[in-house]
């Protein structure tokens, strides 16, 4: 149920801003804006906002293939909607810190997007099977422990070559979020994940 409420709610901010420009900067993660005029909430708003609807389908459709799951499965371990919300928001955040530090003193700088937050649930997943079936370029199914490898290796590729508009830096600290979260909350889940390994 939370899953399909972030989505609506996404979906209805973000249709909103491709709109209104006026919006959108109101609510995208600007560093700068954020540090000197002290608008933290944009750590979070900028989560509902996205540059495109192909940037919105591919998010909300990420989100819901494994938010439904990693949703259902924080029930199942006792851990509750509360710490599943704390994922989505935690992974949000966590994404966008790194960029804090390092873009706070440029003005020029804009992300947008659910990304670190997706890619948190995303790795969730991994975490609790990784050798479940993930589409590499939603076509070749390859096990979730490969993808996840594959992903941040990726991201760091091209958080140092840049030139795409793609903040990747939120793709990898969300992931890795995601990944250290819920072992947080139950250590025991650290376990369960060697145990597939033979450890």
């Amino acid at each position: 149920m939370i899953t399909y409420i972030l989505i609506a709610i996404t979906l209805l901010v973000s249709f909103n801003c491709f709109s209104n420009r006026n919006w959108l900067m109101k609510l995208a993660f600007i560093p700068y804006r954020t540090v000197k005029n002290h608008e933290w909430y944009r750590l979070i708003t900028h989560g509902f906002v996205h540059a495109d609807s192909m940037h919105l389908l591919i998010n909300m459709f990420t989100f819901w293939s494994f938010g439904t799951y990693i949703e259902k499965y924080f029930s199942y371990m006792g851990m509750g909607p509360m710490a599943y919300i704390g994922l989505y928001f935690g992974g949000m955040i966590v994404a966008s810190l790194f960029d804090v530090v390092k873009q706070r003193n440029n003005p020029n700088f804009i992300s947008v997007g659910a990304s670190g937050a997706v890619s948190a649930v995303l790795f969730s997943s991994i975490l609790f099977d990784p050798f479940g079936k993930i589409l590499l370029f939603a076509i070749l199914p390859i096990p979730g422990i490969l993808f996840g490898v594959l992903y941040l290796v990726y991201c760091q590729y091209m958080a140092k070559k840049g030139g795409d508009n793609i903040n990747h830096n939120a793709h990898f600290y969300g992931a890795v979020f995601g990944f250290v979260y819920p072992i947080l909350l139950n250590p025991m889940l650290l376990k369960g994940f060697l145990s597939h390994f033979g450890l």
